[in-house]
């Protein structure tokens, strides 16, 4: 696409990538997460609905999956403005928001926000994990997925004509589903015919990064162009982080702030602390 080529495509429009400043790769301003709630134990469950004041943030934090109004960021849109305008403030430029079809997409707050801000907002086109797919996705072909994502990138996302500007990020599980796999090739064919960034959410394992590349790779992805998100909680062999970074994608360290003694959503995970992912930096290995 010439005219799209060379630029980066935000809710307010395209700009000049020398514009942008610095960039926060994989953000949420405004989603819903109910798809990773965890049920607590029963003796805990009633402090699971309560508001979140002073009293249980201790536990909120030891525990965020498993606080249901927690996992409603899309309420806080004023706080996240004004984290944004710290972010400014700091030398900040431009957020690449990666909430997709699945978890609440909010294309009309995110160009609010930009708006108000000042911050180059990216929005993400595609779908959430299979948990978040609804039927009628399910039960689309590659070719109407494909559909999907193009029309998300050049003509507007959820009814709007606010465009997305990334793939992603694209949720997978372990084991991946058909539904997804799906929604991989769909992402490969639009890439192939966009050349837009690709980012991926993968599934818990450490073979999980593994097995997308090679099934973005057979239908036709440019992995040169594609972020491969959570790796701070997906492999963790040194050996293994070097071969796949030789598959030439992009390693994303993102969970920067999230520090847990135990990890909800993936209980064999020592999640490391922001520490462990500094020094796991795969530049300090050579």
């Amino acid at each position: 696409m010439s005219s799209l080529s060379g630029k980066v495509q935000t809710v307010l429009g395209l700009v000049e990538p020398s514009k942008l400043g610095r960039t926060l790769t994989h953000e949420h301003l405004t989603m819903t997460f109910d798809c990773c709630y965890c049920p607590p134990p029963p003796c805990q469950e009633a402090i699971s609905k309560e508001p979140i004041v002073m009293k249980n943030l201790y536990w909120i934090q030891k525990n965020s999956y498993s606080h249901k109004e927690n996992l409603q960021l899309n309420q806080e849109t004023e706080a996240v403005k004004e984290e944004l305008l710290y972010f400014k403030a700091n030398g900040g430029g431009a957020v690449v928001e990666n909430t997709t079809t699945g978890i609440s997409r909010d294309v009309q707050t995110l160009k609010k926000l930009a708006e108000e801000t000042g911050i180059h907002i990216i929005s993400g086109a595609g779908f959430y994990v299979d948990a978040t797919h609804s039927s009628e996705t399910r039960a689309m072909s590659v070719e109407q997925l494909t559909d999907v994502l193009m029309n998300e990138i050049l003509h507007g996302a959820d009814g709007t004509s606010i465009k997305c500007g990334v793939i992603g990020e694209i949720g997978c599980s372990w084991p991946l589903t058909e539904s997804e796999r799906k929604v991989l090739q769909a992402t490969a064919h639009t890439q192939a015919q966009l050349g837009c960034p690709v980012i991926i959410h993968p599934g818990r394992h450490p073979t999980a990064p593994f097995q997308i590349i090679r099934i973005l790779q057979e239908a036709g992805a440019d992995i040169s162009k594609t972020v491969m998100s959570h790796l701070d909680r997906t492999i963790l062999d040194k050996k293994e982080l070097l071969e796949f970074a030789q598959l030439g994608c992009y390693l994303e360290y993102d969970l920067f702030g999230t520090e847990l003694l135990h990890y909800q959503l993936g209980p064999d995970i020592d999640m490391p602390d922001d520490n462990k992912r500094i020094k796991r930096n795969p530049i300090q290995y050579r």
